[in-house]
């Protein structure tokens, strides 16, 4: 059993309450537009890292990190990509690997929208959890933990980071 902490697109931005929601987890997931190696490493210092590179990480995220990254966890086949899209609507980059090996779980960021959703074609869940930086159009911070048990996906958690983002100050 795993306990994951899921985030994307901080943009560089660091929240201490990071720590407090991922200190529990065995592993934290970040899904694009990272922004800062000062993110990188104190996520590091809580568990264990994976990551894909985003749109706005430039070359050394991309020589660190990969732009798709599929792999196992437990028994439930992962697939990341920071610009996925979502069921139905599939960004034309990855649909072709998604419909050729659909994965158990899809994970992307981008939009920064909190998006949770079943896939009911390919059996698939997928996963966005919103922005957790403060850079964007979004009006709520997320981020998301869960249990992946077995093949099990479960006990999944939104967490609103409620502060105000105030642009004016950026």
């Amino acid at each position: 059993m795993k306990r994951i902490g899921l985030l994307s697109d901080t943009h560089g931005y660091w929240d201490s309450r990071f720590e407090k929601y991922f200190q529990e987890c065995d592993e934290i997931w970040h899904a694009g537009d990272i922004g800062t190696w000062e993110v990188v490493d104190k996520l590091t210092e809580i568990a264990p890292l994976r990551a894909v590179y985003g749109n706005i990480d430039g070359g050394d995220f991309r020589h660190r990190f990969s732009e798709i990254y599929r792999w196992k966890c437990e028994d439930v086949e992962v697939l990341m990509k920071h610009i996925g899209g979502y069921p139905g609507k599939y960004d034309a980059s990855i649909r072709r690997a998604i419909y050729a090996n659909p994965p158990q779980l899809f994970i992307s960021g981008h939009s920064h929208l909190l998006k949770v959703m079943n896939d009911p074609v390919l059996h698939c869940l997928h996963i966005n959890p919103g922005s957790a930086g403060r850079t964007g159009f979004h009006a709520v911070r997320t981020l998301v933990r869960f249990t992946i048990d077995g093949k099990d996906i479960k006990d999944l958690e939104i967490i609103e980071l409620n502060d105000q983002l105030n642009r004016l100050e950026e």
